[in-house]
């Protein structure tokens, strides 16, 4: 059944037999279980994306399974990467947060990591590669977010830098980069995008303790007749928070959050170094 948010308070989930509705998903499906919730829906939200941008909770489920996808590839991107010399890009999703694109990059040994919430700028990515090939590594491999934005666009005011993106003449960022890193270097630079992949799949270990954990609270709170709440977890607890606040907040990476900071140390260039 697909269930209307209602304008005047009905419950139209009650008028199809629904005690509760479980609704599973990330921030766009949880802002639409709020408004169920403040219409009198008894919704209990558990929270399920790659992205794992949904506030209120440490991790999502999913999200983990996507992280081991996406470092598999950049895993395997390194035999051919290192046999050829050649820079690699692994486009990485994530158009709004980098989460998986950091954590994969760390994973998989990435020498570059390019995500939406620290812009880029290209001459520091070349200098980097340029340091690299200097120094007698061969190759470089990026791992770079579908959502990774150069300085210079970032600076724009929204509308202007929405329609800077649009002329873009280019299936999608990495391809850009791509073009300027072989343009400056001259070395040969390769795209990979496992894309949907990322998304599908068996789930691993971690993500299916996480959701079964997440099954059994939500089950709990609805015995509770505890509605309008989400699970989460937080600081390995598994807890409830309420739906009204966490919809609709995003759940980004601080430019100085410590697992950034640990990849700077361990030699991993953000793209933002002078």
């Amino acid at each position: 059944h697909f269930l209307r948010i209602p304008d005047k308070g009905e419950n139209n989930g009650k008028e199809f037999g629904f005690d509760c509705i479980f609704t599973l998903g990330g921030d766009g499906t949880q802002k639409s279980a709020r408004d169920l919730s403040t219409k009198g829906e008894n919704i209990i939200g558990v929270p399920k994306t790659i992205d794992n941008d949904l506030w209120g909770t440490d991790k999502t489920f999913g999200f983990q399974s996507a992280v081991d996808i996406a470092t598999n590839v950049i895993d395997c991107i390194h035999t051919t990467a290192t046999s050829h010399g050649r820079v690699f890009i692994v486009e990485v999703m994530g158009h709004k947060v980098g989460w998986l694109t950091l954590y994969a990059g760390i994973a998989g040994g990435a020498d570059v990591i390019l995500i939406p919430e620290i812009p880029y700028d290209i001459n520091s990515v070349i200098n980097t590669i340029k340091k690299r090939t200097e120094s007698g590594k061969k190759f470089s491999i990026l791992a770079v977010a579908e959502g990774a934005i150069s300085k210079e666009l970032a600076a724009m005011p929204k509308k202007k830098r929405k329609a800077a993106m649009a002329e873009i003449a280019y299936p999608s960022i990495s391809y850009k980069i791509a073009k300027e890193i072989q343009d400056a270097t001259g070395q040969e630079t390769r795209v990979t995008v496992p894309g949907h992949f990322q998304r599908g799949g068996s789930p691993d270990a971690y993500d299916r303790v996480l959701s079964t954990r997440f099954g059994i609270a939500a089950a709990e709170l609805i015995i509770n007749g505890d509605y309008g709440k989400m699970v989460a977890l937080v600081n390995n607890k598994v807890v409830a928070v309420p739906l009204e606040e966490i919809a609709g907040k995003l759940k980004a990476v601080p430019a100085d959050h410590e697992i950034v900071a640990a990849a700077r140390k361990m030699g991993i260039a953000f793209g933002d170094e002078k």
